[in-house]
């Protein structure tokens, strides 16, 4: 089997490109974050390299978008443009292919916005409060529409994935990670906000086994969250770093941001049920790994530079 993975190079995209490769899977990547003369560059914008990407695989894992909620607010055009637009080349892109391959589309929690009732099931209505949220609904629907016309293709949606130094620092995790694992300060922007967050090992097995029952199954399946089912506030993440700290931790407190969500954590059992799929580590155990991490990449930069 040859599968394509748009957002090659972001923190899914490239855990899940290395776990293809040792299955013996041929991936192709596919990221404008690459040079342009690399043989994975692409953007999803340009129809003509989608459709040239497309051409000649099994399977598509559609990663690449503008995937931040601050970037969304920060440049809403950019959001729409990439998560909606992009979206609708790839799902034209593998109508038109000959191999007409199936589609495994990567959507966000982001959908449900602030539920009542928790924990959230696939179910839920889905109320997005920001900007990204909704270029992610409605991509949902441009991959709905695409199924009606004759496209495998299924919805997955993610909720904090971390767990890579490939992640952006800025994110909540990797920024407390880092500031563990330096001994720099934490700020805390809603410490009683909730967040259900899952690691990117788990994560990936979760999207190896949908690929497999899209490459198995004539029907596509229901749109699937991938949650621990666990709700942690922002002050226990923050605690969880100092205890894995070996430094003393100055943790400053602000106020929540506007276009945040404050509560959610949601409910698993359809992953369990329709892909036999159980995330295993634990916030904690998931931070201790990163700050691990975060830890030798700073031994090989301090080698790195006694050598110069």
């Amino acid at each position: 089997m040859k599968v394509l993975v748009t957002g090659s190079e972001g923190l899914i995209g490239s855990s899940l490109s290395i776990a293809l490769s040792r299955l013996g899977i041929t991936t192709l990547g596919f990221d404008n974050k690459l040079e342009p003369h690399h043989p994975y560059y692409g953007d999803i914008l340009n129809y003509e390299q989608v459709t040239e990407a497309i051409n000649d695989v099994e399977g598509v894992v559609h990663l690449a978008a503008v995937s931040r909620v601050v970037f969304g607010e920060k440049n809403p055009k950019l959001c729409w443009d990439t998560n909606v637009e992009g979206t609708k080349h790839i799902l034209e892109a593998a109508l038109a292919s000959p191999k007409k391959p199936w589609v495994l589309y990567a959507s966000s929690r982001e959908v449900y916005g602030q539920q009542e009732e928790l924990p959230v099931k696939e179910t839920a209505p889905l109320i997005p409060v920001n900007i990204y949220g909704d270029s992610k609904i409605a991509a949902e629907k441009a991959v709905e529409n695409a199924t009606q016309r004759g496209l495998k293709a299924s919805v997955v949606r993610f909720s904090n994935v971390f767990g890579s130094v490939c992640d952006h620092s800025d994110r909540v995790i990797p920024a407390f990670c880092l500031a563990a694992a330096h001994g720099t300060r934490i700020r805390i922007d809603g410490k009683d906000n909730l967040f259900d967050f899952t690691y990117i090992d788990d994560v990936v097995q979760g999207i190896l086994s949908f690929m497999y029952q899209l490459s198995q199954n004539d029907d596509p399946l229901p749109p699937i969250h991938f949650t621990m089912g666990q709700a942690t506030s922002l002050g226990e993440v923050a605690f969880f770093a100092q205890q894995a700290s070996r430094h003393l931790i100055e943790i400053v407190e602000a106020p929540p941001r506007n276009y945040d969500v404050a509560r959610f954590y949601g409910d698993p059992s359809r992953a369990e049920t329709l892909l036999n799929w159980k995330p295993c580590v634990s916030v904690q155990e998931g931070m201790r790994r990163l700050i691990h991490q975060y830890r030798l990449a700073s031994q090989v930069v301090q080698k790195e530079y006694a050598c110069l």
